[in-house]
Parts: C-alpha cells; structure tokens; sequence
C-alpha cells in the first residue's frame, strides 16, 4: 500500500466528517470515531501491515538495546529516533504526545514512494524511514507508533487509521492516541493535534491496533459530505488491494 505526500494541508473548514447528531457518541465511544469495525481475516492491506508489524518488533528490540547503551550503538538512525523519543519522555500527556508529533514531522522529508523505492506500495519501518530521512504518510506514521510505545503509551492506547480525504479523493494515513477517554491525531499534514470528532472532510476507512487490520462498516450520517462544486471521493477497497494511490500525501 502506498500513500503519497498529499502536500499542504487543505482548508478543513468546509463540510464535516460528524453530524452534531453524533457527537455524544464519539465521546463515549471507546474508539476513534465512535464508529463499528470489523476485523479483517484476509485481504491486502492485513498482509501489509503483518510485515511491517514483524520488521517493527525487531526494531524495537533494536531500539531497546541502543536505548540502553548508546554508546555501542552502531545504527545512526537508531540514535536519530532515540533523541526524538528522550524529548518526549521528558513531557508528560499531551506535550509527549505533542512532541512526538512534531519532532517526527520534522525530521522526515516529505517523498512519494515512487519518488524513493520506484514503487507505489512501499510501507517503511521506522529505522528504515530514519535511515533514509525520508518517506509517506503512513511512514510518519508507523515511527510516531514506535515513538508512542517507547514512551510508555499503551498499544491499547494507539491505533493507526487510514482515512478518505473527500476534498482530494486521496487516503492518508495518521496516528490517533488516546488521552483522559480523548482521542489525539498525530498527523504529518499538521503540527497541532485535533480530536477525533474535529477532523472534517476525512471518512475513516480502516483502523489497525494492536491485533490486527479492521475495517469501519459503515460511515457516519455525515461522511458522504463534500464541499460544493466538488465530485464525490470513491472509496478505495483495500482488503483486495493494498495499494493506496494518490498524487501526494
């Protein structure tokens, strides 16, 4: 699956994700958006995520070792994630969150996959993207997530979420975490963090936490809303293709 850099964050004052009529129960929804998901058996996006899901779990076993003797340390992008991560162990709640966020945002260069690898479904482990210094979306991602975690965040905490950009027709991937019963994005587009029920003229499409890929059954009663003068964004399906295509993200 390969999310492209969108570029500049658009004008996201325009048309709503979430009806008012809802808003009571996204705040006392246990996940993002207050919205149903099922769990995904099979099906492309899964496949990619479980093999990004085992190069994380030896980075981070990477990650731990280099964190407890820096001076051994022999990977360079090891100590680049690491000064990011003792940044954020130094803030407490929303500045870790925050920080996090931020520092990431900073230190990958926005590049296509294409542009990098010469392909359009690419997704990259945090050493990788660091060794690199560049890469997508779901890349930002993917590092805020083991940022996230070496900081003390519970995976029961975290989710990545593939959304539908209705004013664009594109996908792009961010990092929802969880605080006081509030969910935060963390989201490359942006520095600031909005809750989940702020995000306009995005559609969830997907979720993945800590056991696996899900896919949302049905939008919110205002998901369908485009600004004016604006075609409907088609829905990519992602359980039979794990490729996300966009002109940037």
């Amino acid at each position: 699956m390969g999310l492209v850099w969108f570029g500049p964050a658009a004008n996201l004052n325009a048309g709503t994700l979430i009806s008012p009529g809802t808003l009571d129960l996204i705040r006392k929804s246990a996940e993002p958006f207050g919205l149903f998901a099922t769990r995904l058996s099979a099906g492309g996006l899964l496949e990619k995520w479980v093999g990004v899901e085992r190069k994380l779990d030896d980075e981070m076993v990477q990650l731990a070792l280099c964190d407890g003797d820096r001076e051994r340390c022999v990977s360079p992008a090891a100590l680049r994630f690491l000064a990011i991560v003792d940044g954020a162990r130094a803030r407490e709640g929303r500045a870790r969150f925050g920080e996090i966020n931020r520092a990431i945002n900073l230190a990958i260069k926005p590049m296509s996959d294409m542009a990098q690898y010469g392909q359009i479904d690419v997704w990259s482990s945090p050493l990788v993207t660091f060794g690199t210094g560049a890469g997508d979306c779901e890349d930002y991602a993917i590092a805020k997530l083991a940022a996230l975690r070496m900081t003390g965040v519970s995976a029961e905490d975290t989710r990545l979420v593939v959304l539908r950009d209705l004013i664009r027709g594109e996908d792009h991937a961010v990092v929802l975490a969880r605080l006081d019963g509030h969910w935060l994005t963390l989201d490359n587009r942006r520095m600031a963090m909005i809750e989940d029920i702020d995000i306009r003229n995005h559609r969830p499409l997907f979720v993945i936490d800590d056991q696996g890929v899900m896919r949302y059954d049905e939008p919110s009663p205002a998901a369908n809303l485009a600004p004016h003068n604006q075609p409907p964004a088609m829905p990519v399906n992602l359980v039979t293709s794990a490729s996300l295509t966009s002109a940037s993200n």
